[in-house]
């Protein structure tokens, strides 16, 4: 047979049946071979994109992980994921809210009063002062009698409450200044006239002229808890419209010096120079807040900064605007921390409270029946967990209304209606007490008191009986000191030695509350007996 020679560029043509035949045959196995490879391809580029071909090995191996393939088409990309979450909640988007709540805070600009000094008498005194080291330095001729310090500049920070312009601040940014300037973030200025300051809470009521203004909402700031985000935005420095976050770090925080009327918001904000008056933000973009006071050994921010919680400043700035001056409220009692000791002392469940270490002398509390040792545990059915909430609680009450005072005394728990009156201040004696005759000792803690003649008692205007003369062991370790003048032992009053030793005679309780008065005042210390 002659060999047939194939040709895919141009087949060969024949007439006989045999030639056309043969021609089929090859013609059909080019097109089975061509199906047949491209079958083979397809089957590779398959195996090829598979880490496994069979279904058991596929189910043997481990899921690969879901990679996102870049977008080539911008119209096509699906929206942008967020930046990062936490416990499946997104991270708080800053920058919309600095947009939302940032053209109601303004900078306040403070050119303080002029101030007339009298110049020191002698070279030595005026080494210090920087008016006379100028004439000094210069070779002029000093001058003689008063002169005027140049005017100071300050800077502060503030938020806008109301469309007609009430702005709220700190009194210490404006307490003692001549001209106020407030600066809006697109750049307006207002001269501002300053309608009240009240120094205690530390909150000031600017106002300028305008309509229309952007306003703050306000929040609820006993809904904060330690943990939650927070913002501010303020000048410090004279950088206007600074913007700083972090997280609270406690509520209800006493400071040092204070006298318990604000319960400050403490948080981890940084907050320096110039962020004074500035409002904290909740995530809701709402103030919660007004920047006032930093913790520092260096003068600037440590980590530890405090705002004067919303509502106490609102409270004052109605006053202010509506009287220009704030009326507080007050009971009449002075009050410590209820600590661990003083609890088992009570027999409370776990330390909370105030506990009332004196009640003033025709006191709202005295004649609302309120007694030395008391502890108060509510006041108009809001908890007091510990001794600072109280003033503020207290002195947020209208002066003439009741407040519903729950206590506890003896073991129980009691409610108490006391009226409550405005505000003011307390003036203590000290108590001046002649030391004589031999004490007696009270072993079991530590005590040598003697009994006080009724001479001693009223020279020294005290209420009690027993001075104490000495002190060891526990109840020098508890700090009672030597002038105290013991008035009761766990809520009961002791007047003898016998009293004293029959108060303290019970052996089961290992804590002794002991009330004691001390420059006039009265304190309880708790006295963990061995």
């Amino acid at each position: 047979m002659g060999t047939v020679v194939l040709n895919f560029a141009k087949p060969a043509r024949s007439d006989s049946a045999a030639s056309f035949s043969q021609r089929g045959f090859v013609d059909m196995s080019l097109f089975v071979a061509r199906r047949l490879a491209g079958v083979a391809i397809i089957a590779f580029t398959i195996g090829a994109c598979s880490p496994k071909s069979s279904v058991a090995a596929a189910a043997d191996a481990p899921p690969a992980p879901q990679v996102a393939a870049p977008a080539t088409d911008s119209s096509q990309a699906t929206p942008a994921q967020p930046v990062g979450t936490l416990n499946g909640r997104t991270l708080p988007d800053f920058a919309t809210l600095v947009e939302q709540v940032g053209p109601a805070v303004v900078n306040i600009s403070v050119v303080e009063k002029a101030k007339r000094v009298q110049r020191r008498g002698s070279a030595e005194d005026s080494a210090d002062d920087p008016v006379q080291e100028f004439f000094r330095r210069f070779g002029m001729p000093q001058p003689r009698g008063d002169y005027q310090e140049p005017q100071r500049q300050g800077e502060g920070s503030g938020f806008i409450v109301s469309a007609d312009g009430y702005i709220l601040t700190n009194a210490h940014v404006v307490a003692d200044a001549d001209e106020v300037t407030v600066r809006m973030t697109d750049r307006r200025e207002y001269a501002a006239k300053v309608v009240g300051i009240d120094k205690r809470s530390d909150v000031a009521v600017l106002k300028i002229e305008g309509k229309n203004l952007p306003v703050v909402k306000i929040g609820n700031p006993e809904k904060l808890r330690p943990g939650e985000w927070v913002l501010a935005i303020g000048s410090p420095f004279t950088f206007e419209n600074t913007v700083t976050a972090g997280i609270v770090s406690a509520t209800g925080r006493s400071m040092p010096g204070e006298d318990g009327l604000v319960p400050f918001i403490q948080t981890d904000v940084a907050v320096n120079p110039g962020n004074s008056g500035g409002p904290l933000f909740n995530l809701n973009g709402e103030v919660v807040g007004i920047n006032s006071q930093i913790y520092s050994r260096s003068g600037g921010w440590m980590g530890l900064s405090f705002a004067i919680p919303i509502d106490v400043a609102t409270n004052v700035r109605d006053q202010l605007v509506a009287t220009g001056k704030v009326t507080r409220g007050r009971i009449g009692v002075q009050i410590q921390p209820v600590d661990s000791q003083f609890a088992d002392a009570f027999g409370l469940d776990r330390p909370r409270g105030a506990l009332v270490g004196q009640v003033l002398e025709d006191s709202p509390a005295q004649k609302g029946g309120v007694k030395d040792g008391d502890v108060i545990l509510s006041v108009n059915g809001k908890p007091v967990d510990r001794s600072t909430q109280l003033p503020s609680v207290i002195s947020q009450i209208k002066p003439g209304d009741t407040a519903k005072l729950e206590v506890w005394r003896d073991g129980a728990s009691r409610t108490l209606n006391v009226k409550v009156e405005a505000f003011q201040e307390e003036v203590q004696k000290v108590a001046n007490r002649a030391i004589e005759s031999e004490p007696a000792k009270a072993d079991r803690l530590g005590l040598s008191v003697r009994p006080l003649d009724s001479n001693e008692r009223k020279s020294s205007e005290t209420q009690g009986y027993l001075l104490v003369e000495d002190v060891t062991g526990a109840a020098a370790a508890a700090g009672v000191r030597p002038g105290d003048v013991i008035l009761g032992v766990n809520g009961r009053a002791v007047k003898s030695l016998s009293e004293l030793k029959n108060a303290t005679s019970d052996e089961s309780k290992k804590v002794m509350a002991i009330l004691l008065e001390r420059d006039g005042t009265q304190l309880f210390l708790p006295i963990r007996v061995s």
